[in-house]
């Protein structure tokens, strides 16, 4: 290519997805562009929709990419407490991607493989939960209503925490470090 970058790169998708997670990380989600992801990567404007479609389709690939990091920074927590702070550490750490996988409008949520991550970023936080009862796994189906209450408990607080954080609308006694203070929020409520 003449007159951008000019260089090919080994896997043009992962720079599209890195190009998008600086967008969406200086301006949001709603200003991201294809032709401006070309750019970024240096590649021709075209290159974007080739791999993606469109921009929903390149924010589900990110909404995908969310959940799978999601899952795994959950499946290496300790217990429920090491857990909520893990997502949390999470949404600050990976706010592109999290400002993304909860706006399912911006993406398509019925495309398998953002059913798939998200089951498994789930079933990553409903283990924590199981672990904190006792129980080997929290059953799919339902069956148990105080499991099913106490997992979406658990999410709600660590999601609104982390929303709360990233909006800055926390009061500034809550300190400079989000881990520290999750921890001390969920601690009073999980303990």
């Amino acid at each position: 290519m003449t007159g951008q970058r000019g260089y090919h790169h080994g896997d043009l998708r992962r720079a599209l997805l890195a190009a998008a997670v600086e967008a969406i990380t200086e301006a949001g989600p709603a200003a991201l562009s294809l032709r401006d992801l070309a750019r970024r990567a240096g590649v021709s404007h075209a290159a974007p929709a080739h791999h993606f479609g469109d921009k929903a389709g390149l924010l589900t690939a990110l909404a995908v990419e969310g959940f799978d990091l999601l899952a795994g920074a959950l499946r290496e927590a300790g217990d429920l407490l090491d857990a909520g702070v893990a997502y949390v550490r999470f949404a600050v750490g990976h706010r592109a991607h999290f400002e993304v996988m909860f706006r399912p409008e911006l993406y398509r949520r019925d495309d398998p493989e953002v059913a798939a991550a998200r089951e498994r970023a789930g079933a990553a936080l409903r283990a924590g939960v199981a672990l904190r009862a006792g129980v080997a796994a929290l059953p799919r189906d339902g069956t148990d209503p105080d499991q099913e209450a106490d997992a979406l408990a658990a999410w709600s607080i660590v999601h609104g925490f982390a929303t709360l954080w990233l909006a800055g609308a926390l009061p500034p006694r809550t300190g400079p470090d989000p881990e520290t203070a999750a921890r001390t929020v969920i601690r009073r409520l999980f303990d």
